[in-house]
């Protein structure tokens, strides 16, 4: 047993320790927001599901909605550190435990893994258990967000780069002071080179996605009719300079182009499909890194208030549209679009005013800076309603287990 009170310790947006039970209760608040379909009795007729990046972010709520609104069983996949004499276990790791729990409830058989995704050992761990456990795999959705990827072929390690592509860009940010007051700055960014495009495109791109697919298909386990997302981010012509248009920007084209490239591979392998779900706006511990991205999204709540869509009502949509409720719908690039909410006309008029009028002055009026700070402290477990961060926590909670 290692009971402590847990207080937030950080440096800027970055925590360095996570609150087991603040971790758990926002698991928990995501379930209960997922609308359940009626008939999820489904036994050995339950889709097997595949989830790489499953414990943070947009990962974590398609494995949460997979598992409550589809009833999927399977395997998910992350990287994370268990707790220790010193620290407390990641975040992710905690919502892991969380997650699994709510599974066996539930009466869902889903294993958790914890290791590098990026290593063909991985791969093979996880086509082992899906063929031992499980025969087929109906749907692999991949949501890997890091900074750096060794290659298994080459033992090579990139390095991806948050910069602009061709000339210096400047663009609004907000930061924050030791004492948590906000601050409208100027960021200026320049541009990457030929190598930082190239380092980024192999961290981010879609080569370890295609090594994925890959590998399951070599080994037979890919089901009639298999289907696979890469969630992916446009976003707003705001950010663009330094996000769609940047080092970022050429990883996601390559995403977008390995899918095109693979969802016409999986047609004539087993009838499959591959696309990208652009998914909109949210706090995550990646989007947080990029300049203008903080910014942008306490604006853009400042304008939608309660309709922005969070990410798990988002996965929702795309697990009906992958398990038929609703008919698969990609534009013309074959892109999944779970962002219209964000990127409608009226609503990015709304936020380009206040993005032009932001000022450290006036940020507090024309932008939502109470909830970003609580979704900030809430990625760590902290912030979150209905927990007593008073009392003694056990830190030492073990990985789920098989």
């Amino acid at each position: 047993m290692s009971e402590r009170v847990i207080t937030p310790r950080n440096r800027g947006f970055l925590f360095l320790d996570a609150h087991p039970a603040g971790c758990r209760r926002l698991v928990n608040d995501m379930w209960d927001s997922v609308d359940a379909r009626p008939t999820q009795s489904l036994g050995e007729d339950a889709p097997v599901a595949l989830v790489i990046g499953s414990s943070a972010g947009y990962g974590l709520a398609a494995a949460v909605a997979g598992l409550a609104r589809a009833g999927i069983r399977g395997v998910g996949v992350s990287f994370e550190k268990a707790p220790s004499a010193r620290r407390t276990g990641t975040a992710g790791w905690y919502r892991t435990a969380a997650t699994a729990e709510l599974a066996r409830k539930a009466g869902r058989e889903m294993r958790f893994l914890n290791g590098d995704a990026f290593s063909d050992g991985m791969k093979e761990q996880v086509a082992d258990l899906v063929e031992q456990r499980f025969g087929r795999l109906d749907h692999l959705i991949y949501s890997v967000a890091a900074p750096r990827r060794t290659d298994p072929e080459t033992g090579v390690t990139y390095s991806s780069a948050l910069k602009p592509i061709g000339s210096t860009a400047c663009t609004k940010t907000l930061v924050f002071d030791e004492d948590g007051k906000p601050d409208v700055r100027e960021a200026v960014t320049e541009p990457a080179d030929e190598d930082e495009i190239a380092q980024t495109v192999a961290v981010m791109g879609g080569t370890d996605w295609e090594r994925w697919v890959s590998h399951l298909a070599g080994r037979g386990l890919l089901a009639d009719g298999f289907s696979t997302a890469a969630l992916s981010y446009i976003g707003s012509p705001l950010t663009a300079d330094i996000y769609r248009q940047g080092t970022i920007g050429a990883a996601k084209a390559h995403l977008e182009q390995t899918a095109r490239a693979l969802d016409a591979r999986l047609g004539d392998l087993c009838g499959g499909r591959a696309v990208t779900s652009v998914n909109g706006a949210a706090v995550t511990q990646s989007s947080t890194a990029i300049p203008g991205i903080a910014l942008y999204t306490g604006l853009l709540r400042g304008v939608l208030g309660d309709r922005m869509v969070s990410p798990v009502r988002q996965l929702s949509q795309l697990w009906d549209q992958f398990t038929g409720v609703c008919p698969l719908e990609t534009d013309d690039e074959g892109r999944v679009r779970l962002d219209t909410w964000e990127l409608a006309p009226d609503v990015q008029d709304a936020v380009a005013d206040r993005w032009q009028a932001a000022t450290t002055a006036n940020i507090t009026d024309v932008a939502d800076l109470d909830w970003f700070h609580d979704r900030i402290r809430q990625l760590y477990g902290f912030s979150v309603p209905g927990v007593d961060y008073s009392a003694p926590v056990e830190t030492d909670v073990p990985w789920p287990a098989d």
